[in-house]
């Protein structure tokens, strides 16, 4: 089984063929293809030096711009009518998996 590690959006996702993940939002909504730090190939593992030349992971994007999860930040002092509450909700692109090639 073919597995390798891609750089998207700043975090290293170790990824196989047919997965479906969330990352952040792509830049290039209509990206084809991911560059490979690391592959893994049965016995056989090849490291690049960041990327893997010649090796690349073919994409498709499912939805270029999905929401994540509500992240809520509370700031609150007793007696002191202090309260206040943040939050934000991640943007996110959700991906397939479609080829590994090396």
């Amino acid at each position: 089984m073919k597995r390798a590690v891609i750089l998207a959006g700043g975090k290293q996702y170790l990824v196989t063929e047919g997965q479906e993940l969330e990352i952040d939002k792509l830049a290039d909504p209509k990206a084809k293809t991911l560059a490979a730090l690391l592959v893994i190939n049965d016995d056989q593992i090849s490291i690049g030096q960041p990327t893997l030349d010649g090796t690349t992971i073919d994409i498709e994007v499912i939805e270029p711009e999905i929401l994540g999860d509500k992240v809520t930040a509370i700031r609150y002092k007793a007696k002191k009518r202090v309260h206040k509450l943040r939050g934000h909700r991640q943007k996110l692109s959700k991906i397939k998996i479609t080829k590994i090639s090396s």
